[in-house]
């Protein structure tokens, strides 16, 4: 059931952004890498979430002992600034940069289990235009990307592919499948604003189709999920995180 769902990763996200337990960060990364090669494949894991995300961890880690100076342990004094790099500045961009990577493994999940369909379901009575405007987001990034390859197989069929020609064409063709993405986007939100509105969306009294029923069973997984919770909100209530 999508309450279970969005339960679920409200709970994992919520204490992985705000507990910063060396610890507890490794037991969400690995439970986050595991989840995340079950749902998404070991191969797009590896080369998409590793290539791209470990980039900007390392930023984020360097970053901070640049603009942060706390700290008791100096490192590196920087003329320039009249600043000292501290060790404890930059362990804490270290765990930012960690929270970050494992929060980007977290929403691939998300993005699988979470469709619009279940998103909506939970908050198109409360919020129908906040929640249909956050389903459009959380899919932005899959969509643009899927649609990009289309729009680069035509341009390379034609011969304006981005690795095709010198270095200003390569710009110039690189240029024209970006406004060929944009002009499609805006397109496909107006498309799909029209489509709800047609639909009777977020008007009142407006009934809507469901496939999900609460079970019994969605009501001892709930209850325990809640449970399990409480004891882990109790624990970092009194310190133990």
């Amino acid at each position: 059931h999508p309450v279970l769902n969005f339960f679920y990763f409200a709970v994992v996200l919520g204490f992985t952004m705000f507990i910063q337990h060396p610890v507890y960060l490794a037991v969400s990364f690995v439970a986050a890498t595991a989840y995340s090669m079950w749902l998404n494949g070991v191969k797009k894991v590896l080369k998409i979430n590793f290539l791209l995300t470990l980039p900007s961890l390392l930023i984020v880690a360097l970053l901070n002992p640049m603009l942060n100076h706390y700290g008791v342990t100096p490192l590196l004094y920087i003329e320039s600034s009249g600043n000292w790099v501290t060790l404890e500045a930059m362990i804490y961009g270290i765990v930012l940069g960690c929270v970050l990577f494992i929060m980007i493994l977290w929403f691939s999940c998300y993005n699988q289990i979470m469709t619009s369909d279940k998103f909506i379901y939970l908050f198109g009575r409360i919020i129908p235009a906040m929640s249909l405007m956050l389903s459009m987001a959380l899919r932005f990034v899959p969509r643009f990307t899927a649609q990009l390859k289309v729009i680069r197989s035509g341009q390379k069929a034609m011969g304006r592919d981005v690795s095709e020609g010198s270095l200003f064409a390569r710009i110039r063709h690189g240029l024209n499948m970006l406004s060929i993405l944009v002009t499609w986007a805006l397109e496909n939100a107006i498309e799909t604003s029209d489509s709800m509105r047609s639909r009777g969306y977020g008007l009142k009294g407006r009934t809507a189709f469901s496939i999900y029923h609460f079970t019994r069973k969605d009501k001892y997984v709930l209850g325990m999920m809640i449970g399990l919770s409480a004891i882990f909100t109790g624990g970092c209530i009194k310190g133990a995180a």
